[in-house]
């Protein structure tokens, strides 16, 4: 298209401010990161230690660290075991790094700060020092038995304030109120209530609370996965991200915009935390981005959704995926399966939306000679991917997650040996120990608080009371019980994080779109999507505000650009409850091709709709015609297929018009 073409269907200049009034000084210094995360993310207000408490917290984290090599190398201690030290572990390293306000005014911790903490991992360790007499009491607890419970609680909670934050404190708080005053409940919530014994000993003593499944997962596979995303970051494998996807994408049009999808998605294999990926990579394209033209709104919701995403992308995914495999009893691989799909559609979705946006601004890309090339970026460092690769491969021949995050472990280490310039010392090595155990800070600590409340729900019924009641309020209809279940997941989300958020929704919510006769794999989906999206849906978007804190762009109009742009995440949970083909249950390969294709197409009409422009400008009601149009197509089946695809060509062809009337009209401007 000729220069006057272009200018013939360039829109405003104010929604697509140049790059030129972008100024130096925007950028964002570590120091401003650093306070960015305190304010968005509560485990990176952990204190600044130095001297001997530094090293304390140290080598307490290389042998947090090692304890879990070592037990997934030869073999788990009983669970009650195994978590009870995990927990302590956590414990100890919650109470030296993480202060009980905000606002402090130093980063050492006092003398009675060492005092709660050896107090807190006595508590830790009880079950561990006491597990043969409490295996063999029957359930015949002694006094201090219940005292000790009631501290565990209270040290749990008190944890989660400090690390995770008030919100869930309050959540789990109001379950153990509910234990105790079930009596004096009304309607469905009614039950005979609990004894304070009762509760203590329900909650610690056995494996329904706080040593449930949700922290014998973090004591398993979260934590070796998690220490695996460290030793691959320290390895130099996010820089390698970065460089890959700056050759795949950055010369295209809106380059940076492009990079920052694409870099999300491959950090999403090793990374669960929408906040921290936001902040680490976006720090490096939101600046790109904003130079190049983006609105700084834009910018900072690209990564943000983008971020967002890493979560559900396999392999790896977020932790609350290993927590899904436990309580459905089925492989960490056939969870990662299913989600394949979903999530390739989710980044399509934001990719179209970056482009189509690129092209409405007329954005260009960066020049090749300012990108790496990929083949050299593959040759000096693509050995990097190995460990990578090794997880998949491990899994797929059918080895345990656990297993497949050890052997990962150990390529990690033996690739970046392959080269000097990858290659690790000793002390990165015992570095990545140190930092994989208080990454895991955050998770484990959310677990255990989590896990109170599923103890309430198995000890009070409340799980199927929630389900019925639902259900009932829903009158019984599979949609609105749906339209119920995402509002509930994106209220959780603005306090809990995903973990939390998808454990408590699972337990509460996904029971009742069960008893509507939708596949378990899909009623645990469906939940663990809206839990995931709440870090980018307003008021409290978490993912949103930390990429605004870095565009200085206004954090509400950040959130809804992010949600406009993370569209799929909240149409494709809906499509794959009524047709789990999505999720590849009971699908045919030929039945595969054909949901990947126009499924990816329905991606580009629910794309372009957000944007407003696919080959010109859009009026409201072309939008809603594309938007209607994908919509029949990411729905699996033949005639919505057919309809969809009709729709689209129509559009396509509107919009081509249109395009040659406006590039005619310009050719007859006086001023052409």
């Amino acid at each position: 298209m000729s220069e006057r073409d272009e200018d013939a269907v360039r829109p405003p200049q104010a929604e697509c401010p140049t790059g030129a009034v972008q100024e130096a000084d925007e950028e964002v210094s570590r120091e401003e990161l650093e306070e960015l995360m305190r304010k968005v993310d509560r485990e990176s207000n952990a204190r600044k230690l130095f001297g001997i408490p530094r090293w304390i917290v140290y080598w307490i984290a290389v042998a947090f660290s090692c304890f879990q090599i070592y037990t997934a190398a030869f073999g788990l201690l009983p669970a009650q075991l195994q978590r009870s030290v995990h927990l302590s572990f956590t414990f100890a390293l919650v109470y030296l790094l993480f202060p009980a306000r905000l606002s402090r005014t130093s980063d050492q911790p006092a003398w009675h700060n060492y005092l709660l903490t050896g107090f807190a991992v006595a508590v830790g360790l009880y079950i561990t020092i006491n597990y043969t007499r409490l295996m063999e009491s029957g359930g015949d607890y002694q006094r201090i038995d219940f005292i000790v419970s009631w501290f565990a609680i209270l040290l749990t909670l008190e944890a989660a304030r400090r690390v995770v934050g008030l919100p869930i404190v309050i959540i789990a708080s109001t379950f153990l109120v509910y234990a105790y005053f079930g009596a004096y409940f009304p309607g469905f919530l009614n039950h005979r209530g609990y004894s304070l014994e009762r509760i203590a000993s329900h909650m610690y003593l056995t494996t329904e609370g706080i040593m449930g499944i949700p922290l014998g997962v973090s004591a398993t596979f979260i934590f070796l996965f998690i220490l695996f995303g460290s030793f691959m970051e320290k390895s130099g494998l996010g820089q390698l991200f970065v460089d890959v996807s700056n050759a795949v994408a950055g010369w295209a049009s809106g380059g940076p915009a492009k990079v920052a999808v694409v870099c999300s998605a491959l950090e999403g294999m090793v990374s669960g935390s929408s906040v921290a990926n936001t902040v680490e990579s976006g720090s490096l394209t939101i600046p790109m981005m904003k130079r190049l033209g983006y609105r700084p709104e834009f910018a900072a919701a690209v990564e943000a959704s983008a971020s967002t995403g890493g979560q559900i992308m396999p392999p790896v995914m977020g932790a609350a995926a290993f927590i899904m495999a436990e309580f459905l009893s089925i492989p960490y691989l056939e969870i990662a399966k299913a989600a394949a799909i979903p999530a390739c559609l989710y980044f399509a979705g934001v990719f179209i939306e970056v482009h189509f946006e690129a092209k409405r601004c007329k954005l260009r890309g960066m020049s090749r000679d300012e990108l790496p090339r990929f083949s050299s970026v593959m040759a000096e460092r693509g050995h990097l991917f190995m460990p990578l690769v090794a997880i998949i491969g491990f899994l797929v021949v059918g080895y345990t997650p656990l297993y497949a995050a050890l052997m990962g472990l150990g390529m990690c280490i033996l690739a970046s040996f392959l080269r000097k310039s990858t290659r690790m010392s000793l002390r990165e090595i015992v570095d990545s120990l140190e930092t994989g155990a208080r990454n895991a800070i955050g998770v484990a600590t959310a677990c255990a608080t989590a896990g109170i409340i599923i103890g309430v729900v198995t000890l009070t019924g409340l799980g199927l009371k929630m389900a019925n009641g639902l259900i009932e309020l829903a009158g019984g209809y599979l949609l609105p019980t749906l339209f119920f279940t995402m509002i509930a997941s994106l209220i959780l989300g603005m306090g809990a994080p995903t973990t939390a958020n998808y454990i408590i929704t699972s337990t509460i919510a996904a029971p009742s779109l069960i008893m509507l006769n939708v596949p378990p794999l899909a009623a645990h989906m469906f939940v663990f999507y809206f839990g995931i999206v709440a870090d980018i849906t307003p008021p409290v978007a978490l993912a949103a505000y930390a990429g605004a804190g870095i565009a200085r762009s206004d954090p509400m109009k950040t959130g809804f650009t992010a949600t406009k742009l993370a569209i799929g995440a909240f149409l494709v949970p809906y499509i794959f409850v009524y047709n789990p083909a999505m999720l590849l249950i009971g699908t045919t390969p030929m039945g595969l091709v054909q949901n990947l294709v126009t499924a990816s197409l329905g991606m580009f009409g629910a794309g372009v709709s957000m944007i407003g422009f696919c080959l010109a400008p859009m009026t409201w009601y072309e939008r809603a015609w594309f938007f209607a149009g994908g919509l029949l197509m990411i729905d699996p089946g033949t005639l919505t297929d057919l309809v969809g695809l009709g729709i689209l060509a129509a559009g396509v062809f509107i919009q081509w018009r249109k395009k040659k009337s406006l590039s005619s009209e310009a050719d007859l401007s006086p001023n052409a």
